[in-house]
């Protein structure tokens, strides 16, 4: 009774949390549901960046690539690799395209942040940024991630999953679930709270030294971002193998 009503409580913090902000937001209204309408824009001019590079690269495939072909080889390779080494040799494969997305979303995104600029572009209220400097994004990141090492779990084991709760001792059950709940918290406020506090950090010095100063942290920023993405697709692929592998 007492883990059923911890949990109920830790959900409605997590919904909670989708109403942090920082700062004003520009707001669409759909129906009886208000969405950041910023993020909406931004997430969709990733996408169709993503998207964009996708074709350009893959529509004239040849079998000695060329510059473009060979990049989109390589980023495949690395995501292929990543993955390979946190799920495992046999059940990797069908999680490429999960892992793939989820790092380089988070990775163009993490850059347009430092790379665009996007605060030229006027709203009513607020103003563009990275997607991933909302945390309504994270969040939705680390539960699609948390749906996921849940899937792979039920899907090869069924039922049988939820016995990882009670190893190897059924005391362990109330912090084993603690820690299904913890994980998409991790993600999501790791997520957030680094490229917050980047693009915060850059604006600043900005605003008091605009020539000198800003340009390596820029690049540190890129760098961090970079790392931010590599360390969610990362765990992301580590949570599935775990559940796959059916221990902590």
């Amino acid at each position: 009774m007492y883990t059923a009503q911890f949990s109920i409580s830790t959900l409605n913090n997590l919904y909670e949390i989708s109403g942090v902000e920082v700062g004003q937001h520009f707001y669409w209204q759909i129906g009886s549901f208000q969405v950041h309408a910023q993020v909406l824009i931004t997430s969709w001019i990733v996408i169709a960046i993503l998207l964009s590079l996708a074709l350009l690269a893959t529509r004239d495939l040849q079998t000695i690539p060329l510059s473009g072909q060979n990049f989109v080889e390589y980023v495949l390779e690395f995501i292929r690799d990543l993955t390979r080494t946190q799920i495992g040799e046999e059940e990797y494969r069908p999680w490429v395209p999960f892992i793939g997305t989820m790092f380089l979303f988070i990775f163009v995104s993490n850059w347009s942040g430092a790379l665009l600029p996007w605060r030229i572009f006027e709203l009513p209220h607020g103003e563009l940024a990275a997607p991933t400097n909302d945390i309504n994004t994270t969040v939705a990141l680390a539960l699609l991630t948390s749906i996921a090492y849940f899937y792979a779990g039920l899907h090869k084991k069924g039922l049988n999953y939820f016995s990882k709760y009670i190893q190897p001792t059924p005391v362990l059950l109330p912090i084993n679930i603690l820690e299904d709940f913890t994980k998409p918290l991790s993600l999501s406020f790791r997520l957030f709270g680094n490229i917050l506090a980047d693009e915060l950090v850059v604006a600043v010095l900005i605003s008091l030294v605009p020539l000198v100063i800003p340009i390596p942290m820029m690049f540190l920023g890129l760098f961090t971002s970079a790392i931010q993405a590599l360390i969610f697709a990362t765990l992301a692929a580590a949570y599935i193998g775990e559940s796959l592998e059916g221990h902590h």
